[in-house]
């Protein structure tokens, strides 16, 4: 690129703000220009608000520590200082919904890490490996804006990143039936071990919302665009269980699979090996060269050593088996705030910048 992009991220103080700003250090495309948080942040600098509560086990960023909070709802301010924002907000979702319009009619693209405009028919939910083509209903939502390049594009539930992945190369079977269990990690709930002394010896078998988005978001990524709008799929059924576990970082699916037409191991095998899609062709700066990587040790992947495959950004799995009452079982791993958080929103944006939707102002 001959210039790099001004970027802003809203809910910079979170803990998915914190990893969109180490994962823009040294950005090829982009510059942050603008960090914006709540008023009670607003005018101090990014070093002093959040000091001893950065979550990450990388270090703080030399460029953000004195960066000064913008607040984030003086959206006309935050605009004039970026083309583009991520947004990573904790708000009520219609809160949410509504700052993120605010932000798209004001001229500013918003890709977002946010589930609040996941099922708006015409704003892009990208797994962008799997459904880059999703794209092209960015000029439709523009349409019903009445804007000229203010948009919002999503990312998906960070928990079917790591079974969605796996499926994909695999739709020319024509999967009829997912049965998922999910295990997954604190940092999916924004937290570390220090704030979450229940979890440890513990797992609890319940997080809210987690187990209707784990059945119905993975529909709409594999929709078709339809008159404006993106229409989901109607197959494969998914039933999901969705568990927090002791585990700092990386979502663990359980994946059990029924085919139309059952491939074999070696076609699965096949399919993983040699999956690519836009990312992978256009050399993204966060894409991962190799997407799935399969292992074929028993007790492979393991959270602790593979969640960061590919710089985090990579899916793996295992144990590949038949099963009793299904025609597959394997096991899947993704890094939920790289892969399925910060990393996912990154490498959408990416994409939509290469693809020309995100420009400079």
């Amino acid at each position: 690129m001959d210039k790099k992009l001004r970027v802003g991220v809203i809910g910079a103080t979170g803990m998915v703000g914190q990893r969109f700003l180490t994962l823009l250090d040294g950005h090829p495309y982009y510059d942050v220009t603008c960090v914006a948080a709540s008023a009670r942040s607003a005018g101090k600098a990014y070093e002093e608000v959040v000091g001893e509560r950065w979550k990450l086990k990388a270090p703080m960023p030399e460029y953000v520590k004195k960066m000064i909070i913008v607040d984030a709802s003086e959206v006309e301010k935050v605009a004039s200082l970026v083309d583009f924002v991520f947004c990573a907000v904790d708000m009520p979702k219609d809160a949410i919904k509504a700052l993120e319009y605010e932000y798209a009619k004001a001229e500013t693209p918003v890709v977002s890490n946010n589930s609040a405009h996941r099922w708006t028919p015409d704003v892009p939910m990208m797994i962008p490996e799997v459904n880059a083509d999703h794209a092209k209903v960015i000029e439709d939502q523009k349409k019903r804006l009445g804007t000229k390049r203010g948009f919002i594009a999503v990312k998906p539930n960070c928990s079917i990143q790591s079974y969605v992945p796996l499926i994909a190369p695999l739709m020319e079977f024509e999967p009829t039936e997912i049965v998922v269990s999910t295990y997954q990690a604190i940092s999916g709930a924004g937290k570390t071990f220090k704030e979450f002394p229940e979890i440890l010896d513990n797992i609890i078998p319940f997080i809210g919302g987690e187990e209707e988005k784990s059945e119905q978001e993975p529909l709409k990524v594999w929709g078709k665009i339809e008159n404006g709008e993106i229409v989901k799929a109607s197959a494969p059924v998914i039933s999901a269980q969705c568990y927090r576990v002791p585990v700092a970082d990386g979502h663990t699916a359980a994946v059990y699979v029924n085919f139309k037409k059952k491939p074999t191991k070696e076609e699965i095998l096949d399919r993983w090996a040699n999956f690519k899609g836009l990312p992978q062709e256009l050399e993204l700066p966060h894409a991962p060269k190799q997407f799935i990587t399969y292992f074929e040790e028993d007790n492979y992947p393991q959270a602790n050593l593979h969640r960061d495959t590919e710089g985090g950004m990579g899916v793996t799995a295992g144990r590949l088996r038949e099963d009793n009452l299904f025609d597959w079982k394997f096991v899947g791993l993704s890094h939920n705030t790289l892969r399925g958080a910060a990393g996912g929103a990154m490498l959408t944006a990416e994409l939509l910048t290469r693809l020309g939707y995100i420009t400079s102002k």
